[in-house]
């Protein structure tokens, strides 16, 4: 059932809480890159109301990144549990109730999940970030926030609750293994280009560049900046082909890591690096959390809304072409959050944007590459 057939709920007209609540519940399994966003949201929501106990209800994949957060309960919920997942949340939940539920994620499941939790206020999306019956599992929404960044949605949870904190900071712990199988694959005094080639399995043949024009990068940073590069990236089939492709055409030594580092170590070795070049994927988010620039390549999803947040002045941003391709109207003339699922969409992007980019990005003083770490607010 769509959210817009539920019964009217009424937005949150004033913050929710004039003092800080004991417990709040926070329910987002996934993907990587949004579980990075609402990190950030998390660090505000700790540094407002230090000593409210906060229990994240996360993936099992996500909790690898974000498990270790200190001062957070942490719950897993393992994808394709069935109904034994949901049994095993309601039987680690039974007894417990909170003051507030965040209800971060629109999708059935998630709503699902969110039965399990006890608590008098189910604070969820407003009606235009809402679908999949989110409506049916929450009493507040938070207020409307057209056309915003998807982390700007989860700062909005919080200016809901009553926490108005604008500063970004993710802080995610990384063990010292992590750090020293980073510092193998990208040595001190080595500039590094890290690629991270494709998005998730689900969307390979919508988001991803080519392999050859990922070769031809690789030749340019090597040539024209002395940049080494690594790639990284997950085991699939399609990702190691992609690998391999790249290496095979760039015509220069490359670093293939592709299947050979879990998240704490990609995490690190994103830290480490100078750029790092991608697709729309949770790399991107996780450069962000580590302070490094991003050219991130978008033509099938929109970087105002799911960009890399400081980022997003280097992103390659053909977006609008694929929109008016594929349907012939402008971005303000479709949904927000769109997605163009055409394979010939990511063709928009030529190599000399990149180089140009890459380039653009060089000549600029390291501390001026990221935007200033603050967020745009709702008007």
């Amino acid at each position: 059932m769509a959210a817009h057939s539920t019964p009217s709920r009424p937005s949150v007209p004033e913050p929710l809480f004039s003092s800080p609540p004991e417990s709040i519940c926070l329910l987002r399994l996934s993907a990587i890159g949004d579980c990075c966003h609402m990190t950030a949201a998390v660090r505000a929501l700790q540094r407002a109301w230090p000593e409210t106990q906060l229990t994240w209800i996360i993936g099992a994949t996500e909790a690898g990144l974000l498990g270790d957060l200190p001062g957070i309960e942490f719950i897993t919920w393992r994808k394709g549990g069935g109904l034994s997942g949901y049994r095993a949340l309601r039987h680690r939940l039974r007894g417990r109730r909170f003051d507030a539920l965040l209800l971060a994620q629109v999708a059935l499941r998630a709503g699902g999940l969110a039965t399990a939790v006890r608590t008098p206020l189910r604070l969820g999306f407003d009606r235009a970030r809402a679908r999949d019956g989110h409506g049916l599992f929450i009493n507040r929404r938070i207020p409307p926030h057209p056309r915003g960044h998807v982390l700007e949605g989860f700062f909005d949870f919080l200016r809901a609750l009553g926490v108005d904190d604008h500063e970004l900071r993710w802080d995610i712990p990384l063990p010292e293994s992590a750090r020293e199988r980073a510092a193998e694959v990208i040595p001190d005094g080595r500039p590094t280009l890290v690629i991270s080639p494709c998005s998730s399995q689900r969307f390979n043949n919508f988001r991803n560049w080519s392999p050859k024009s990922y070769a031809e990068v690789v030749r340019h940073a090597h040539e024209a900046h002395g940049l080494a590069t690594v790639l990284t990236g997950g085991p699939s089939a399609e990702e190691q082909r992609y690998g391999e492709a790249i290496v095979r055409l760039a015509g220069t030594p490359v670093t293939n890591f592709i299947g050979a580092t879990h998240l704490k170590e990609l995490l690190a070795i994103l830290a480490r690096a100078e750029v790092v070049l991608c697709p729309d994927s949770g790399p991107a988010h996780m450069a962000t959390a580590a302070g490094t620039p991003v050219i991130g390549l978008y033509a099938t999803s929109n970087p105002d809304r799911t960009g890399p947040y400081l980022s997003r002045h280097w992103v390659i941003n053909r977006y609008p072409d694929a929109v008016r391709r594929a349907w012939g109207v402008g971005v303000d003339e479709v949904a927000w959050g769109r997605r163009v699922r055409d394979p010939r969409a990511m063709e928009l992007i030529q190599v000399a944007d990149v180089t140009g980019r890459l380039d653009a990005l060089m000549a600029t003083p390291m501390a001026e590459r990221l935007a200033p770490p603050r967020l745009r607010t709702a008007v």
